[in-house]
């Protein structure tokens, strides 16, 4: 009533202190266990529930504009909330309260588990969260398929491009990593192409050059272009960085282990804050603790770039029909993407004990359809018990 019809694209300076945003994002930060979904439910029963800052509908623009960009969504929202209530200076600092806490945690773990000579209890403990990182894989491509699914409508013609798609992630991954980001963007300009053939032949001039520089750089150069990959190039959820990252950081650059990668992902999950946080280990593995600070840092800058830039314009963003039909060919692609990241992962196993953790986190989580933080502290009290039993866990 009243009310102007731009509202929604304007921040409310007068909603809240910044020193209200840096501690309650803050807090956020330290509690956000559980991924996207929890970050989410967190920042909906702050913002609308609890001070009534944003309306619901207003807070599910967000959700769905912050959806359709490029990088990790909850971390996307959580800047563009803070945004919301005081600005640049709001997302900032709410953006960096939601990020910090978790990077500073993942990069200790990281210290610990990476080291020269780290203790047989803790390695157990890591080897048994990472035989469950297959089946949490193949739970977030499951929770992303119906919404996915319901872009596709009901056209015949639309859904069988969808399952090309699908298909196209799955097999790029699982067959040549290096290439995963070339299919995603592929997918989408196909889609593009059917949908807009204008639009298509614009956008498609620029992928050679996206793709290139990843065959030729090295040392922390290599190690940005792939956190730069992981924060501005990957669609569909935290989880379509596994793929992202595992070819680089285990095959390319040999910065770590397969073993090792999956501690990467198990700690990504069970520390508080976004999944992208995995890419810090990654960087700690490459170049210690500059490179983790270096690649969370070239991670996360999109999302703020994106934000600062682009909120005022979210309305239109989700109008687009070219972004639209982008997405309807990315999206799929990064869930197949995110499977073929599962077989992946599963083949990356090492000891025989781990086979039976994995298939009861699979149980835990794709037929109970129970948490993902449980299942993962329940696999590594499974390894830790392995390496009590003197069960090999390196």
């Amino acid at each position: 009533m009243g009310q102007s019809p731009n509202r929604a694209t304007e921040p409310d300076a007068q909603k809240a202190r910044l020193t209200t945003v840096a501690v309650q994002w803050l807090r956020l930060g330290f509690t956000g266990f559980g991924g996207p979904p929890a970050h989410i439910t967190l920042l909906r029963r702050l913002c609308v529930e609890q001070r009534r800052w944003l309306s619901e509908a207003e807070f599910e623009d967000g959700v769905a504009a912050t959806n359709l960009l490029p990088g990790p969504a909850s971390t996307q929202l959580a800047i563009y909330c803070a945004w919301r209530l005081r600005g640049a200076a709001g997302a900032i600092i709410g953006g960096l309260g939601f990020i910090v806490p978790g990077l500073v945690l993942i990069l200790g773990l990281s210290a610990l588990l990476l080291a020269g000579d780290p203790n047989p209890i803790v390695l157990g403990a890591a080897a048994g969260a990472g035989a469950a990182v297959a089946a949490v894989a193949i739970r977030a491509a499951a929770d992303l398929v119906p919404a996915s699914w319901r872009r596709a409508a009901t056209n015949r013609s639309v859904r069988l491009r969808w399952l090309g798609y699908l298909v196209a992630g799955a097999v790029a991954t699982a067959s040549a990593g290096a290439w995963v980001v070339f299919v995603l963007l592929a997918c989408g300009l196909v889609e593009t192409l059917v949908s807009h053939r204008a639009a298509a032949k614009e956008a498609r001039s620029g992928m050679s050059a996206i793709v290139a520089p990843a065959t030729t750089l090295t040392g922390l150069a290599a190690l940005a272009w792939v956190a730069f990959k992981v924060g501005a190039l990957s669609y569909g959820g935290g989880f379509v960085i596994i793929p992202l990252m595992q070819y680089d950081a285990v095959v390319r650059y040999h910065w770590m282990s397969d073993s090792e990668f999956l501690y990467a992902v198990a700690l990504g999950q069970i520390t508080p804050g976004p999944v992208v946080h995995t890419v810090a280990v990654v960087g700690y593995a490459a170049a210690g603790v500059v490179g983790g600070l270096l690649a969370a840092a070239v991670a996360f800058a999109p999302s703020f770039v994106f934000v600062l830039a682009g909120a005022r314009h979210f309305d239109r963003l989700r109008a687009n029909q070219r972004v639209q039909a982008f997405l309807s060919g990315a999206g799929p692609a990064a869930i197949g993407a995110i499977l073929g990241s599962a077989l992946l992962l599963g083949l990356a196993i090492g000891h025989v004990w781990q086979v039976p953790v994995l298939v009861a986190a699979a149980l835990w989580l794709l037929l109970l359809r129970r948490g993902v933080v449980a299942a993962l502290l329940g696999s590594g009290t499974a390894g830790l018990v392995a390496a009590l039993a003197g069960f090999p866990v390196g």
